[in-house]
């Protein structure tokens, strides 16, 4: 039933203009979240990821592992490239290949890691600006 046809159903609010860019032109900025392995990258979709909803993507350098975070808000994940994981603290590293997706609750303790030999690329989309909390006090047990 389209809107017109349901006067009760609230509006429909659209994110913006429809766009389509091809992979060699997502355009990546680096996040200050880093390992020895790296740093992570991210490459905005759409959306304002300091601010608000958005949608990212996210290149995580081969053998990345995080500290134990957390995450204000919820966020889904998609495997774009390479293998990933996203665990809770102390569970197993569960080898996610392309095409694999995680949703990753806010404000619970994690570890996400890039377990393949070649880099990362995950796609996010959150409700809310991304921040990256890090547990300091589980990373030092």
């Amino acid at each position: 039933m389209s809107n017109s046809e349901n006067s009760t159903s609230k509006p429909v609010i659209h994110e913006g203009p429809s766009v389509s860019v091809p992979a060699s032109e997502i355009s990546f900025i680096n996040t200050g979240v880093k390992t020895e392995k790296g740093e992570l990258r991210a490459g905005p979709a759409y959306g304002d990821l300091q601010n608000g909803r958005h949608g990212t993507f996210v290149r995580m350098p081969a053998g990345f592992k995080s500290p134990v975070h957390t995450h204000t808000e919820d966020y889904f994940a998609v495997v774009v490239e390479g293998v990933g994981s996203n665990h809770p603290v102390g569970a197993e590293a569960e080898p996610l290949p392309k095409g694999s997706y995680w949703f990753q609750r806010g404000e619970e303790a994690h570890v996400t890691e890039c377990l393949s030999e070649t880099d990362c690329l995950f796609f996010i989309v959150q409700p809310g600006k991304f921040d990256y909390v890090i547990d300091e006090t589980a990373n030092k047990k």
